[in-house]
């Protein structure tokens, strides 16, 4: 595992403590098995989408959760409701079960899942708050803070 030094980035940057966190897990990422295939989309400046393949999943078979800054899908493929073992000549379809992380900005919220045609569609929006947006700060402007204060 390699060990990175930050320091040169942090003399110019104020509040980037998870820094080394997403470094960390982009490394992770990248080592991970890379099944079910999938597609990152930017459909526009705020909108994404992960199209993900997953022929022989139903969608009782996958489960999609996602947390404060990650989204993790998971399918758990079922067997044959009649229980009977089958003889295959030649299995293509991957039916094995899988586990899919994604890391997620804060910015970043999960508003909708469809499957259609064998590929699971994940939809994503970036919501910036209001607090975060960039604004004009009047010189000056020290009364207001000490107003805030009080």
């Amino acid at each position: 595992m390699r060990s990175y030094d930050f320091s040169p980035l942090m003399r110019s940057s104020i509040g980037f403590d998870r820094i080394e966190e997403m470094f960390r897990g982009l490394e992770r990422a990248t080592n991970t098995d890379k099944f079910p295939p999938y597609n990152i989309i930017k459909k526009d400046a705020d909108n994404y989408r992960i199209t993900m393949a997953v022929a022989g999943f139903s969608q009782d078979d996958i489960e999609i959760t996602a947390t404060q800054n990650e989204l993790k899908i998971t399918g758990q493929s079922q067997q044959d409701s009649d229980g009977q073992p089958q003889e295959y000549l030649h299995k293509g379809i991957a039916g094995r079960s899988f586990t899919q992380k994604f890391e997620l900005a804060d910015t970043i919220e999960v508003v909708g899942a469809s499957m259609e045609n064998g590929l699971l569609h994940i939809d994503l929006l970036r919501e910036i708050p209001e607090a975060h947006k960039p604004r004009t700060i009047k010189i000056g402007s020290q009364a207001l803070l000490e107003n805030k204060a009080a």
